[in-house]
C-alpha cells in the first residue's frame, strides 16, 4: 500500500509556492489515492490537473499501481483545516459541536486554537412586550467541534 505521508509531502512541495494548500489527502484500500485542496479565493482545475500530474510524476507505477483523484474542496462541505475558517471570516456558518448543539451564525474570527461565532438571540426584555435581537459572541476550541460548514445562500 502507498504510503499516505509520502503523497502529503508530494503535495505539499507541489503547492510551497502557490495559493493553494492541501486539505486531506487519503489512502484508500486498493490503493486510492484522494487529494483535496483548497484556495483563500478560487480552486482552479488546472490546478488539479497539475497536481495531479506532479504526483504521477513522482509516482512509479511499475512498483506499485493506484488510482488518483485530485480535487478542490466542496463549497458546502465540512472544514477539515484552520485556514478553512479564517477564509470565512464575515461568512454565515453552521456549527455542530461534539455536545449535539447545532448554530447558525457569523463567524468572527479563527485562528489556530478555534473560533469565534456571533449567534443572534431572540430576548424579551422585561416589562416591555416585544421580543428584541440581541448578538451574542460564543468561542468554541476546534476540540469541541463536530463539524462546521459554509452556508450558500441565493438571493
Amino acid at each position: 500500500m502507498i504510503d499516505k505521508e509520502i503523497i502529503y509531502r508530494l503535495v505539499e512541495e507541489k503547492l510551497a509556492a502557490s495559493a493553494n494548500y492541501p486539505v486531506e489527502v487519503l489512502v484508500k484500500p486498493g490503493n486510492l489515492i484522494v487529494v483535496e485542496i483548497d484556495n483563500d479565493q478560487t480552486v482552479c482545475i488546472d490546478d488539479c490537473v497539475e497536481l495531479s500530474r506532479y504526483i504521477e510524476a513522482n509516482l512509479d507505477r511499475e512498483a506499485e499501481d493506484y488510482e488518483l483523484e485530485v480535487g478542490s474542496a466542496g463549497l458546502t462541505a465540512p472544514f477539515k483545516v484552520p485556514r478553512q475558517y479564517r477564509k470565512h471570516i464575515g461568512d454565515e456558518i453552521e456549527l455542530l459541536l461534539k455536545n449535539g448543539v447545532k448554530q447558525t451564525g457569523i463567524l468572527k474570527a479563527a485562528d489556530e486554537k478555534g473560533i469565534r461565532l456571533s449567534v443572534e438571540k431572540q430576548v424579551k426584555p422585561e416589562g416591555t412586550k416585544r421580543k428584541k435581537t440581541i448578538e451574542e459572541e460564543h468561542p468554541y476550541t476546534f476540540d469541541e467541534i463536530k463539524y462546521a460548514k459554509y452556508i450558500l445562500k441565493f438571493k
